[in-house]
Parts: C-alpha cells; sequence; structure tokens
C-alpha cells in the first residue's frame, strides 16, 4: 500500500466522521437556543473537512497514473478499503454522536463569553477545558437503537433518499478516478464527470433531506415536535449514512464502468 493510499484513507475517515457528526449540530442548536452559533462553531471543522475532500482527489489520480504508467494494475482492493472506512467512520461517528454534543454545547456556551474562535480554542487546551472535555464522555445509549419503530410513522421516504444520495456521493470520486483504469484513453474526462455525479447526488439532500430535518428542527423550538423523537429521526439518519456506505460497495464497479463508457461516449 502506498504513502498516498494511506493518506487518502486517513482523508476519506475524518471527511466521513465529520459528515456523520453534522447531524449532532441541530440537537445542540435546539438544547442552547443558538442554533446559528452551533452551526458556526461546527463550521471550523467543515472547513477541514473540505480541505481534507480537497486532496483526496488529487492524491488518488496521481496512484493512478503511476499504476497505469508501471502496469501495476487497477488495485481494485485499495478502492474498497476506501469504501470501507467510510463506513467504519461513519460507525464511530454514531458512536461519538453523544459525547461530540455535549462538547459542542460546551463550546456554544462559553463563545458566549469569549466571542471570538481563537480565544475559545486556547481555553480548551487549559485545565478547564481539557476537565470540561473528559466530563462530557460518554457512552451511546442503547435505547437509541431499540427505539427504532419501522411503523407507518418511519420516515422511509427520506431514508432511502439518504441511502441513495450518501451511496452516490461515496463512489462519486472513487468511480469516476477507477474509470481511467477501465478507459485509460479518457482518464481525465472520467475523472471531471465526478462533479456532475456528485451534484445529482447533492441536489437531492438539498432538495429533499435537508429542508425535512430542518422543518422538524423548527418544529422542536417551537414545541410542535419532543426532542426525543427527534433524537431518534437522527438515529435514523445515521443508520441510512451507513447503510449508504455499503450500498456504495454494490454500486462502486457498475458506476466506474457507467462513467468510463460516458466519457467516451461524449
Amino acid at each position: 500500500m502506498t504513502t498516498q493510499i494511506i493518506i487518502v484513507l486517513i482523508l476519506v475517515f475524518l471527511i466521513n466522521l465529520i459528515t456523520t457528526l453534522s447531524y449532532s449540530v441541530r440537537i445542540v442548536g435546539i438544547r442552547t437556543g443558538r442554533i446559528a452559533v452551533s452551526f458556526a462553531l461546527f463550521n471550523i471543522l467543515v472547513l477541514v473537512s473540505r480541505t481534507a475532500y480537497g486532496f483526496q482527489a488529487p492524491l488518488l489520480a496521481k496512484t493512478i497514473e503511476n499504476n497505469i504508467n508501471s502496469g501495476a494494475g487497477d488495485n481494485l482492493f485499495e478502492f474498497r478499503l476506501i469504501i470501507l472506512v467510510c463506513s467504519v467512520a461513519t460507525i464511530i461517528g454514531g458512536f461519538l454522536i453523544p459525547t461530540f454534543q455535549r462538547i459542542l454545547s460546551i463550546a456554544v456556551d462559553k463563545f458566549s463569553i469569549y466571542k471570538s474562535v481563537p480565544s475559545l480554542l486556547l481555553h480548551s487546551f487549559s485545565k478547564g477545558g481539557i476537565s470540561s472535555i473528559k466530563e462530557s464522555v460518554v457512552i451511546p445509549s442503547s435505547k437509541n437503537i431499540a427505539e427504532i419503530d419501522l411503523s407507518r410513522q418511519f420516515p422511509w421516504k427520506v431514508f432511502i433518499m439518504n441511502i441513495v444520495a450518501v451511496a452516490i456521493i461515496t463512489v462519486g470520486v472513487l468511480s469516476s478516478l477507477y474509470a481511467g483504469y477501465l478507459n485509460p484513453e479518457y482518464r481525465t474526462t472520467a475523472s471531471n464527470l465526478s462533479a456532475i455525479i456528485n451534484g445529482g447526488a447533492t441536489i437531492l439532500m438539498f432538495i429533499f433531506i435537508d429542508p425535512y430535518l430542518s422543518v422538524m428542527t423548527d418544529d422542536v423550538v417551537l414545541g410542535k415536535t419532543k426532542e426525543s423523537l427527534f433524537r431518534k429521526y437522527i438515529v435514523y439518519m445515521v443508520l441510512a449514512r451507513l447503510l449508504g456506505t455499503i450500498l456504495a460497495q454494490l454500486i462502486f464497479l457498475p458506476a466506474a464502468q457507467f462513467v468510463a463508457w460516458t466519457a467516451e461516449l461524449i
């Protein structure tokens, strides 16, 4: 395994971990009553995620170029491993949500005192800040899984759309780059098609999934929906994300073949 692949695995882990933790931001906003501040502080991690995402594709592209030039083969295993890391990061992120939720809640409250991100970061490394972080570490309650109800009230439509969107986003860049192995003559065209693939999945998320969670967030704030029900729906979304990464393993190769065919067609 090359150094580039190891770095990609670390970056992919960070991206999927942060994306999974993002589900807890709405809960923090509801509990603290400061939704805007909650998202503003979390955007620091989003910046890390987007930076990591920017390095992912070039590193993979470099690996593909080296393998094609040296005749080393397509290394399908490495791509499968990357998708597996997405699943692992989602699972770990799901378990860390209660802890992260408490830490972010403390950060939101402290921000009202310091009113500065650098000052807040310095406080987190102080003796009191480290102590607060240690006290925030908790084990997720098994009730969150036991209370899953697949009755008519289960949000099947949003749940399935989330699975599909996550699967497409997970294989978007990977399948476009792997298409370079399948059709080396058009590998540049194939790699550029990832933006179209991810764009379609992103539209699906922003039109159907995010508005649904936003409406539920407002309903909890207005007292129309219980927080316990909202937390249950967050568990559903994490499960949907996990299933999406698993589905990505199944659609990866067909997606790469489709991208290779499309690159030659256009």
